[in-house]
């Protein structure tokens, strides 16, 4: 049996575990108020205005229930609108505020620094190899 530290999957969660532990405490020193999830989330509705809370769960990789949970916090915040689709009304339509808009910015600038000191000292060469690899076995288990 493989040790776990010689699983490249267990590496793969690891990575991605130390560098979301990382960004939150990046945004928490930067006195923002805001998941990296949550920012996740008004990041794609304002990306996608027309997005759907299914399409936000399959791309932040949440169940339903926690994107719910995201949406009606980001809501209290005041930092996206919503209302009733008028052609579906089981559907809702979900806005950021120019209050989101300016935050999903402020975040922005914090990611950019944490992402560059996350892949300080990695050539170009090795993070598209990486993302070539990673690719490959997303395609695997489709």
């Amino acid at each position: 049996m493989d040790k776990l530290d010689n699983v490249i999957f267990y590496t793969i969660e690891k990575a991605i575990k130390s560098y979301r532990r990382y960004g939150q405490k990046k945004l928490r020193e930067n006195g923002l108020k805001i998941t990296i999830d949550q920012w996740l989330v008004i990041k794609n509705i304002m990306d996608n205005p027309s997005i759907s809370q299914q399409e936000i769960a399959e791309k932040v990789f949440k169940d339903n229930a926690s994107v719910t949970r995201i949406i009606d916090l980001l809501f209290k915040a005041k930092y996206i609108r919503r209302s009733v689709n008028k052609t579906d009304r089981r559907k809702t339509n979900l806005v950021v505020t120019e209050e989101g808009v300016n935050l999903v910015n402020e975040v922005y600038k914090v990611v950019l620094e944490y992402r560059a000191t996350a892949l300080q000292g990695i050539s170009r060469q090795e993070i598209d190899a990486t993302t070539k690899v990673l690719s490959a076995i997303i395609g695997n288990c489709k």
